[in-house]
């Protein structure tokens, strides 16, 4: 799976670089019966909603090609959470 994580990663990075934005960390893994890819996204001074829904829109279709996962699952794209600055 990490191979995969991998190619994921290089996929998107480029794209959301252009937009400033950081990939963070992408993880795979089963919460319930319910399979998540989450990508975690960051940017110099912090990033917004409207922020990871437009990564959300680059990062999709990325995805959608690449169609690194066979079994189905829920793509989660979040903020890296900053704690009490």
């Amino acid at each position: 799976m990490n191979k995969t994580l991998d190619s994921i990663r290089s996929a998107i990075e480029g794209p959301l670089k252009e937009k400033d934005i950081i990939v963070c960390d992408i993880t795979y893994g089963k919460e319930g019966s319910v399979n998540f890819l989450t990508i975690t996204l960051d940017k110099v001074g912090g990033i917004d909603l409207d922020e990871i829904v437009n990564a959300t829109h680059i990062i999709n279709p990325i995805i959608d090609e690449l169609d690194p996962i066979s079994e189905s699952y829920v793509m989660d794209v979040i903020s890296k959470e900053r704690g009490n600055e």
